[in-house]
């Protein structure tokens, strides 16, 4: 016996370019019944899941997939906790928060984990599935009789105080147009907001305007209003947005700090190092995205991780991805690259501005290689890459030589009508439909579900997806990706990572890659650009030199050390003063390959 989900994306769905295919060919239809029909109200599709046979005809007929039907076990369906509508969105099962604890939640992008915010913070009422005939507070409480939730939602609605730190920070600079010292007074806890700003580095953020602080100051400003707020519960949507490795680990000292006071935390997080650093526990959040996202319950850090990259659940019996994440420690590609011909070389160069200045040391970049390029914001990274890809001139010695390049820049432009194949047209030069470029670009990077869609409705993450593919499309030599992580889930990040890699070794092509999600730039590098020296005001550039060197010296920078896991060969940081940890920093070795 089976419960079926069938979903559809309405945004995705074009009645009057398709002539509503999965009407005419779905068998339930020709034998009499009506399971797929036209909705009067909004012109598109509507499933019938109870008619439904689950034959996947009209999944397979939409040109514009559109349409998810999956059939789950019929105990999963017994474990409904939300359900937006017909065809929308459903939840199962919900992760439960843990006093002295910090829970992660790990998984996809549309997977369900600001409904689960929202439910957990008492801001959603949860309607068991029952979307036309919601149960209230009091149906939910008998639902949960007897379980840890039933007690969690009792302390809820008692009055138990919850600390939210949103996803979207741009919003608070949106909605609050004072200081950042004004905000913090205003919306922080006055105890310990000033000593939590001043752990985070805001420091002269704090005297200006909201709406003219960056985007990592705007997250760490949102983090310290959240943080020093007076909680029961505290909750920390994506916290390493915009922020560079050693702000994420700034980040993630306050959130465990929170823990140690006895306070409950939960955090949705894409960045696998920062989250295995700061999780007790980590619940798999698994699915299909924007069609049903089911929450494993409690694992260990470690285990909870692992599982996601296997795709495995071993508790369940349960299988949601096809194929594991390889991350074996020869994962990056490192033992495997050979030295190509050079594509491009550089000098020794030099740019100066506003009170800044950066200085790179020469170097050269050759076929089939990546090139990371990892530092701390603000010491000059998007210069040297701009100036690379010719979008800025340096002040003294000669400009870079003219190899062709592609470049993705750090922030992206959003406000286009054009609809995505249009813009992907222009970029392969071409008609992308049908083409080899569409085989071996747009498909591996997951974006022909967007064709159809205009780039002003994209989320953060597809807009990331349309840019790297664009940028991917162009014909150059050398590819130039600013932050190519940024609003990517786990499972896009190491897609992309993998992607990047295989490019350049099969076509003979060469990537510069700048991102301060760790464990990508482990992925994807080849050779290591470090930039030192003291934010805003100068940075040093060093030549490309080998991964394992250079990350010794930038995980030494950062007084972390990295062991790998011995299953999934990922790699995990060390807890701070473990007899790991000091045995390799003893001996120097910050960055453990096998």
């Amino acid at each position: 016996m089976s419960h079926r989900v069938a979903v559809l994306d309405k945004d995705a769905c074009q009645p009057r370019k398709c002539g509503l295919e999965c009407v005419k060919y779905c068998p339930v239809n020709k034998s009499g019944a009506d399971c797929v029909a036209v909705d009067e109200q909004t012109g598109k599709a509507r499933i019938d899941e109870n008619v439904c046979n689950g034959c996947g005809i009209c999944v397979k007929v939409c040109p514009f997939e559109a349409i998810t039907v999956v059939n789950l076990a019929a105990e999963t369906g017994r474990d409904k906790v939300h359900q937006y509508g017909k065809n929308s969105f459903r939840l199962y099962r919900l992760p439960v928060p843990k006093k002295g604890q910090v829970v992660g939640l790990l998984g996809r992008n549309g997977m369900g984990k600001s409904t689960i915010v929202g439910i957990l913070s008492g801001s959603i009422v949860p309607n068991l599935g029952r979307y036309e005939d919601p149960p209230g507070w009091e149906g939910v409480l008998e639902r949960y009789s007897g379980t840890e939730l039933k007690a969690h939602f009792e302390s809820v609605l008692g009055g138990a105080r919850v600390s939210i730190k949103p996803q979207q920070v741009y919003e608070v600079a949106r909605a609050f147009g004072g200081t950042g010292g004004q905000l913090l007074a205003e919306y922080g806890g006055a105890g310990r907001a000033g000593r939590i700003a001043e752990e985070l580095g805001l420091g002269a953020a704090l005297g200006r305007r909201t709406e003219h602080m960056s985007g990592g100051e705007l997250q760490r400003l949102a983090v310290a209003v959240a943080a020093s707020k007076e909680a029961d519960l505290y909750f920390f949507d994506e916290p390493s947005s915009y922020n560079d490795i050693f702000q994420r680990l700034a980040v993630a000292r306050v959130i465990r700090s929170l823990a140690a006071e006895g306070k409950s935390v939960m955090v949705v997080e894409h960045d696998l190092t920062l989250l295995d650093y700061l999780s007790d526990h980590i619940d798999v959040l698994y699915g299909e995205p924007s069609a049903y996202g089911i929450a494993s319950g409690v694992l260990s850090t470690k285990v909870g991780i692992n599982v996601f990259l296997d795709g495995y659940l071993p508790s369940e019996n349960v299988r949601f991805r096809d194929k594991a994440f390889a991350m074996d420690a020869s994962a990056s590609g490192a033992d495997e690259f050979q030295e190509g011909s050079e594509v491009m070389s550089y000098p020794g160069f030099s740019k100066s501005y506003d009170g800044f200045e950066l200085r790179v040391e020469p170097g050269s970049v050759h076929r089939g290689e990546v090139v990371g390029m990892m530092g701390a914001n603000s010491l000059g990274k998007t210069t040297m890459m701009k100036i690379m890809a010719g979008e800025q001139r340096p002040d003294s010695g000669p400009v870079p030589d003219r190899a062709s390049i592609s470049y993705k820049p750090q922030y992206l432009r959003s406000d286009s009508d054009a609809e995505v194949l249009s813009v992907l047209d222009s970029a392969c030069g071409s008609q992308l439909e049908g083409s080899l470029e569409e085989d071996q670009i747009a498909g591996p990077l997951r974006v022909k579900k967007l064709y159809a869609r205009r780039v002003r409705e994209l989320s953060g993450g597809e807009l990331q997806k349309v840019a790297i593919t664009a940028c991917m499309l162009r014909k150059a030599d050398l590819y130039a990706l600013d932050e190519p992580s940024a609003f990517l889930d786990v499972e896009d990040r190491i897609a992309v990572a993998k992607f990047v890699q295989k490019f350049a070794r099969s076509f003979g092509k060469s990537a510069l890659v700048i991102d301060h999600d760790l464990q990508l730039m482990d992925l994807v590098s080849d050779t290591v650009v470090i930039f030192e020296g003291e934010p805003g005001r100068r940075g040093r550039a060093s030549a490309p030199a080998p991964k394992a060197g250079a990350m010794n010296r930038f995980l030494g920078s950062l007084q972390i050390s990295f062991r790998r896991d011995e299953r999934s060969m990922r790699p995990r940081v060390n807890k701070q003063g473990s007899r790991l940890d000091k045995e390799q920093k003893s001996a120097g070795n910050f960055y453990y390959s096998r």
